[in-house]
């Protein structure tokens, strides 16, 4: 608002530059501008002062869908005022000489005026779509057939308010209503959930799987390889034993014919040493055989020859030997 402060016995008035100030005294200008300064009486002064800036405001209505459906609408009008010296012959925005306060309400009249006129416009495009529509694809259509009416109001162009730009900030319906539109969403974004963890979780029983399989095709490998081991150490075995038993057969042949050799030896020292007896008398064969007893008997420390032995002894020596008659001879008398 304008700065307004006592001047000896006036009133010093100063202004922003977003602010247009008309200044008349009986009915004549005297000044008009924006961020100017001047001294006036507050008894024959008529001052009014209309913001240029641009201003915002928040549009919040109601609307009925082509389907019987309430919504809600909520936007915001960017306006300014093109004329302000217009403006201030349309509306009252004139303030108090002594303290710079409006004496009205322009700025409620103008948002009522246009909240009013997008309702409007709104209302009549909103009216002729589903509720399905206008929730979908609705708002950017809803925007701008409530800018372009705005823009083109003939109301508002004689007020000199122009209107720069509309923003739909919401198409809600009611709480019921909205909470029905959500479950289907709702549902496809859980059951797109749902999809997604089985997804994952298939994936992970395929890798399960896919982990088991190499486990067991490794197990496989490693038994094919522990049966290939075995054989090859059974046939190893095998094969030792095989050579060791054709060792042992053949030490043993070894062993056989060196005793059948010697076996042979003794058989012929035998035959050999009996045919070397043959003929000798009997009692020179029994002093050898004594003699070769008494070469295999242990030794004698003490012997006793009693009366008796020794008479016996001498008996069996004294005794004449029967004559060896020799053996008939089978050949044939000539």
């Amino acid at each position: 608002m304008a700065d307004i402060r006592p001047f000896f016995f006036g009133r010093h008035l100063r202004a922003t530059p977003t602010n247009h100030i008309v200044h008349s005294r009986k009915g004549r200008l005297v000044h008009s501008g924006a961020g100017i300064s001047f001294t006036f009486y507050p008894l024959n002064a008529a001052i009014s002062e209309v913001p240029i800036a641009e201003a915002e405001l928040s549009v919040l209505f109601g609307a009925r869908t082509l389907d019987f459906q309430e919504v809600s609408v909520q936007a915001t009008v960017t306006y300014r005022f093109t004329d302000a010296a217009v403006a201030a012959t349309r509306l009252d925005f004139s303030i108090d000489p002594y303290h710079g306060q409006w004496l009205g309400k322009p700025l409620e009249q103008v948002g009522t005026r246009i909240t009013e006129l997008a309702q409007q416009y709104a209302v009549e495009h909103i009216s002729s779509v589903r509720l399905i529509d206008v929730l979908g694809a609705g708002i950017p259509a809803v925007r701008d057939v409530t800018s372009v009416g705005l823009m083109a109001d003939a109301r508002l162009a004689e007020t000199s308010i122009t209107v720069i730009g509309v923003r739909i900030v919401s198409i809600r319906p009611q709480a019921d209503l909205e909470r029905a539109l959500e479950v289907p969403v709702r549902e496809q974004v859980q059951q797109d959930a749902d999809k997604a963890t089985f997804e994952r979780r298939a994936l992970a029983v395929e890798r399960e799987r896919a982990i088991a399989e190499n486990e067991l095709q490794s197990k496989i490998e490693l038994a094919k390889r522990e049966e290939q081991l075995v054989a090859r150490e059974g046939a190893n075995a095998r094969q030792r034993a095989t050579e060791d038993a054709a060792r042992e057969r053949i030490v043993t042949e070894v062993r056989a014919e060196s005793t059948r050799a010697l076996g042979l030896a003794r058989a012929e020292a035998e035959t050999a040493r009996v045919s070397a007896y043959s003929g000798v008398d009997a009692a020179v064969l029994t002093t050898i055989s004594l003699q070769s007893i008494a070469e295999h008997l242990p030794s004698i420390g003490t012997l006793n020859l009693t009366p008796d032995i020794i008479t016996q002894a001498l008996s069996t020596l004294s005794q004449p030997k029967a004559p060896v008659e020799p053996p008939a001879s089978t050949a044939p008398k000539k």
